[in-house]
């Protein structure tokens, strides 16, 4: 089992900047492919990005690509996603998730998640 919980969403302004943590509990953290996701009100849940088992492999949508970077940290047991230039179309509850399993894109692939953080971006 894993247990994850996410923090530093909050109110910020259009252009501003977030970095959303997510800590897992457990000692196989390092195992585990790590996402990112989105829900806006009233639409469906979507893919952010994600980080791979190998450090090096990061995936993200093609709308936040030139915005977001994911990252983790083994040894802090720790994941996060760096936001910048953020857009009122950013507003969210974003949930971290932790897959043993892929594709890394897919919401299905994952095993756990958190309870989400709420991020609202003012025009």
């Amino acid at each position: 089992q894993v247990q994850l919980v996410e923090s530093g969403g909050g109110l910020v302004q259009a252009g501003g900047s977030l970095r959303l943590s997510c800590a897992a509990s457990g000692r196989t953290f390092a195992s585990y492919t790590m996402g990112w996701f989105r829900q806006a009100p009233g639409k469906e849940r979507e893919f952010a990005a994600s980080i791979s088992v190998s450090v090096g492999n990061t995936y993200y949508a093609d709308s936040m690509k030139a915005r977001f970077t994911i990252s983790r940290d083994n040894a802090k047991n720790t994941v996060y996603l760096e936001m910048n230039d953020l857009k009122p179309e950013d507003t969210a509850v974003y949930y971290c998730a932790a897959s043993a399993r892929g594709p890394p894109t897919k919401g299905w692939a994952y095993d756990f998640w958190g309870q989400g953080t709420q991020v609202t971006v003012s025009s």
